[in-house]
């Protein structure tokens, strides 16, 4: 079968013939046909990534076939364990070590495999898994949302905070956005979205403020120096949930903005398979369409790694895998 390989950090992809993968007890082999990208794809491939095993063939997201040629998606998360509140020690993500959805065939345990949206087609669907189940798990469940709360959305543009968007805005909130390029603030806003700024002015957040624009639950994927201003635009009793940190480590928080306003601030990574659940049968009920922002063909694979890496999509980008 073809696959695309990562031979080791900071060297480019490339198309290999691999043995076919044999499922085992309990496992089912699905042929691939789009596969979506995620940052974590392109963290690996500059060695950005905790224990990172090469060679590899990355990819944690697909969309394709089973044996009895039903359309699939797939639940990247392995062994999230009986604890809802975290995952386990041994916690892995479809991708890495284990062979990913980068190749025309890939074998994952018959539990992680879940009919494809019937509103969706396959490119469409194979954006959903890791970053709808990490938006999800943002939003509902570390997040807290209730119907009626106004929720602000970090970086739009991006996998998960564009579904965090959609999912909140699909439940009839308002939601407002930040993001580094006002050609995406305007495509969120579009969309739905109330309104955005963009953070690279210094007091982007003060605007906000003087309008007495507050929020209930913050969705933040980047952390960093930045964060403060995201507490000072919280509600009482908002929930602040944290699912990346692209911006690097967070400081200058003041206690007092924490304690006196009973703000909560949770990290949210992933999710449990009942989170996919509940992730997917939302996205049935509101016929929720990821955004696509490009569709690449295998050939074009380091494209699409750099494409992604230096922040110019929009939505997901998808591989066709032929």
């Amino acid at each position: 079968m073809k696959a695309i390989i990562l031979g080791a950090v900071n060297t480019p992809l490339n198309i290999t013939e691999l043995p076919m993968p044999e499922a085992k007890e309990g496992e089912k082999r699905i042929r691939i046909r789009y596969a979506a990208l995620n940052h974590r794809d392109v963290w690996i491939s500059k060695g950005q990534y905790a224990a990172i095993v090469t060679p590899v063939v990355p990819g944690s997201d697909g969309c394709g076939t089973d044996g009895e040629g039903n359309e699939v998606i797939i639940n990247p998360g392995l062994h999230f364990g009986d604890d809802p509140r975290a995952q386990s020690a041994g916690f892995a993500i479809v991708g890495m070590p284990g062979q990913g959805t980068l190749a025309e065939y890939v074998t994952v345990p018959a539990g992680k495999v879940y009919p494809k949206p019937a509103h969706l087609t396959m490119e469409q669907a194979a954006a959903i898994p890791l970053a709808g189940l990490t938006a999800y798990r943002a939003l509902f469940v570390r997040g807290g949302y209730r119907p009626g709360d106004r929720v602000l959305v970090t970086g739009i543009g991006g996998g998960v905070a564009l579904f965090a968007m959609q999912f909140a805005l699909a439940c009839g909130s308002e939601v407002w956005v930040t993001s580094s390029s006002d050609e995406k603030i305007a495509r969120a806003t579009a969309m739905g979205a109330k309104g955005g700024a963009n953070y690279r002015n210094d007091d982007w957040h003060k605007a906000w403020a003087a309008q007495k624009l507050g929020f209930d639950v913050v969705v933040d994927g980047a952390a960093g120096p930045g964060f403060s201003k995201l507490l000072s635009l919280c509600n009482p009793g908002a929930r602040v949930a944290v699912y990346g940190g692209t911006a690097g480590k967070i400081d200058g928080i003041s206690p007092q903005l924490l304690f006196w306003k009973q703000i909560t601030v949770a990290g949210s990574t992933m999710g449990s398979d009942q989170d996919f659940d509940d992730m997917l049968a939302l996205v049935n009920e509101k016929r929720i369409v990821p955004v696509v922002s490009r569709v690449f063909e295998m050939e074009q694979a380091q494209e699409a790694f750099d494409y992604m890496g230096d922040g110019r999509q929009f939505g997901k980008p998808v591989i066709r895998i032929a």
